[in-house]
């Protein structure tokens, strides 16, 4: 298993640098990173000095190359935009977003886990035609609409009903405005809306395969030597058929969960949440790309990696699972 893992991420090393070359290449096609500089009020000789500074000047072989350099060795330049350091900005910005991600991957794991058990046990029940249609809503939505959505219902008719001076969950940020020490409650109340919007999604889906999986298992040969034996109904369902029916599931997780470090954009956006995925569309707009090519580097490592986790956990789930 080590071997193998060790050859999968060694092979994912070309691809990560064929991919920072392609969009390293397609913002120097689309983007001026210099735009922030055309001042009128700077003189030409200011401008080519502050480019000078950035290395804008430099071919484009030569930018990418002292990047690429740069960034192995842990120094990942300064953000045009922000003037700052990169890697503390994506360090905070991608705690951030885990957070956020954390909490929607969890309730989703459990309620997908309890829903499709549930379906696959007791199959075309009234509960199972209500989850089966939830779960056909859910996956239509789009994200957008049902962000606005909730932040509508929820956010800001819900202050109204309950005659609040504030709302009960913030529909924007992740914690108050001048106060950005942590306090449970405070986030609690800003991270319900957004995680409620990705929950909703991630169930829908992941809540079909685990009832596919499951009723696929229930019919399995083992499983009706297990209920010959005499074992009870809860041990067969849990101890056996549970097992084997998070296989595929544990397979979609890992790469759903690794395509959300970078998906979360449009949910960040919507909610202003201060994560990796409104930092990258903030970035883009101005051509950050000291921003942008660690942003994709990180986050097309975290899909490797977390693909790479199932792949394992499928190997300790299934024991005859042999890797070569």
């Amino acid at each position: 298993m080590l071997a193998y893992a060790l050859r999968r991420l060694l092979i994912s090393i070309p691809l990560l640098i064929l991919a920072s070359i392609l969009v390293f290449y397609f913002l120097r096609l689309t983007t001026d990173p210099a735009q922030a500089l055309r001042n009128p009020r700077m003189t030409a000789e200011q401008v080519q000095e502050v480019k000078h500074a950035m290395g804008l000047d430099k071919s484009g072989p030569e930018q990418y190359t002292s990047w690429l350099t740069n960034f192995v060795k842990g120094d990942w330049g300064l953000s045009f935009d922000y003037q700052a350091p990169v890697a503390p900005i994506i360090k905070a910005r991608f705690f951030n977003t885990l957070k956020l991600m954390g909490i929607a991957v969890l309730l989703s794991f459990l309620l997908a886990i309890a829903i499709g058990v549930y379906s696959a046990v007791r199959p075309y029940s009234k509960l199972d035609y209500t989850f089966t249609g939830m779960s056909f809503l859910g996956i239509s939505m789009p994200i957008f609409w049902f962000a606005l959505l909730i932040q509508l219902i929820l956010g800001f008719y819900l202050q109204q009903w309950l005659g609040r001076d504030e709302p009960l969950f913030f529909t924007s940020g992740m914690h108050r405005p001048g106060d950005p020490t942590f306090h449970l409650i405070d986030f609690v109340r800003h991270a319900t809306l957004p995680s409620l919007a990705l929950t909703i999604q991630l169930v829908a889906g992941w809540s079909r395969y685990e009832r596919s999986s499951m009723m696929e298992v229930m019919n399995a040969d083992f499983m009706r030597t297990a209920r010959a034996k005499g074992l009870k109904s809860r041990s067969v369902i849990f101890k056996h058929a549970l097992r084997n029916a998070l296989i595929p599931l544990v397979t979609v997780i890992g790469i759903d969960v690794g395509a959300l470090f970078g998906g979360l954009i449009v949910t960040e956006v919507i909610f202003s949440w201060p994560g990796m995925g409104s930092l990258f569309t903030s970035a883009l707009a101005v051509g950050d790309y000291p921003i942008v090519l660690p942003w994709l580097m990180i986050t097309a490592g975290l899909v490797i990696l977390l693909n790479l986790v199932a792949d394992l956990l499928v190997g300790i789930l299934d024991p005859r699972v042999r890797y070569g």
